[in-house]
């Protein structure tokens, strides 16, 4: 806490003041990125098409779970509930929302639910940090939005709809 207040430029009690432990600290970050995170949400359907706004949240958040990786683990045990009940809600709000949005636009497929989509995502929060992590959460966060997205019907080829090959008895 000493370094935190020093790197923030108040005084130890200014810090224990607004944050009595590490834990309400730590919390308070989450709260604001959590927030960050689910507030982007509207924001991008309206500057993108449901399918592409959803990826792009979907990179959000997977930046978001990167950067939170190792902090994670290290409060886990002692915050994990309130973590959960505080982060996890709104974020399968803002999940559910770009859902609705491409369901309607028909270009997700239906009967999925933000449940659905956050475990489909699990992955994010166990990749190994190394320089691979951003192609790797790429690679995979293209295949989630493969699944997600309403399959087209395949266009006939021109050569099924002419006449059999020549010298084919008909």
């Amino acid at each position: 806490m000493q370094s935190v207040a020093r790197a923030a430029g108040v005084g130890q009690g200014t810090l224990y003041r607004h944050f009595p432990t590490r834990e309400a600290l730590i919390l308070e970050v989450h709260r604001r990125d959590v927030n960050a995170l689910v507030d982007a949400a509207p924001g991008l359907l309206e500057r993108l098409p449901p399918l592409q706004a959803l990826r792009a949240w979907l990179d959000q958040l997977a930046e978001y779970g990167r950067v939170k990786h190792g902090l994670l683990d290290a409060v886990y045990a002692t915050l994990h509930k309130q973590l959960d009940d505080e982060g996890t809600g709104p974020v399968l709000a803002a999940i559910q929302l770009m859902l609705d949005a491409g369901q309607a636009a028909g270009s997700v497929r239906s009967g999925l639910s933000a449940e659905d989509v956050l475990l489909l995502v699990g992955f994010l929060w166990r990749l190994d940090q190394r320089d691979s992590w951003p192609a790797q959460s790429a690679r995979l966060l293209d295949v989630v939005m493969d699944a997600l997205t309403v399959e087209r019907p395949k266009p006939k080829h021109a050569s099924s709809a002419t006449s059999p090959p020549e010298g084919t008895p008909t």
